[in-house]
């Protein structure tokens, strides 16, 4: 009888750990964003915003926009795959009226074989994904930004931009939001005092920047 115990305890031990090594990227991330669910009230059709680091770290992203109903479901490190993975958890339960994503740098900076066409692609999908199921939502696309620590994928990150700006000009209900250029100096050089030490995430007076440009933006 012991014996028999010892191989289900070892069968179950093993497998639990089988699944936690196969359990998908960001994970826990996104049961965080269900634990916070199950403790907090979420307003209805809040303004979603979703995507990368650039948005996590935005801890006073409520605090800036006094007024509206936000709800943060951004997660640190994603790639636009990420976020197509995680869309039936983090955006189309949410029911927002808006959909603000900021993400393509991590997609860019994480492989050379990553094209800007690949990540128009990306983009692409997800706002299918999004659409089809919420058709009356506002999409916004925060453009990626100048990272000075990313100064080898700017060539990509422009063209990628400009990609994502045309293709929103063809959909109704979408926008397109440009903070690459207004975090330029008046020489067209990335501005390092925006950023913390990394140089890829941004200081307060980068957020100041983000917060007057997006302002006009965002759905009432």
């Amino acid at each position: 009888m012991i014996k028999y115990l010892f191989i289900i305890f070892l069968f179950f031990n093993l497998n639990s750990g089988l699944f936690a090594q196969t359990a998908p990227p960001f994970w826990n991330d996104i049961k965080n964003f269900k634990t916070r669910d199950s403790t907090q009230k979420i307003p209805e059709h809040p303004i979603l915003f979703t995507g990368s680091s650039s948005f996590t770290m935005w801890t006073g992203v409520n605090a800036d926009f006094p007024g509206y109903s936000i709800v943060n479901n951004a997660f640190g490190g994603s790639t636009l795959v990420d976020v197509i993975r995680y869309v039936y958890d983090i955006i189309l339960p949410y029911q927002p009226k808006q959909v603000v994503i900021y993400c393509g740098e991590n997609d860019l900076a994480s492989s050379d074989t990553v094209t800007s066409a690949e990540v128009v692609k990306r983009f692409k999908t997800l706002f299918g994904m999004i659409r089809i199921n919420l058709p009356d939502a506002i999409i916004s696309f925060v453009s990626m930004k100048p990272s000075p620590s990313r100064e080898r994928i700017q060539g990509k990150v422009k063209v990628a931009n400009a990609a994502i700006r045309t293709f929103i000009k063809t959909q109704r209900k979408a926008q397109f939001i440009d903070v690459y250029n207004p975090m330029l100096d008046a020489k067209g050089k990335m501005r390092e005092e925006l950023y913390l030490p990394d140089r890829l995430h941004m200081k307060p007076t980068g957020y100041a920047i983000w917060k007057k440009i997006i302002l006009p933006f965002l759905l009432k």
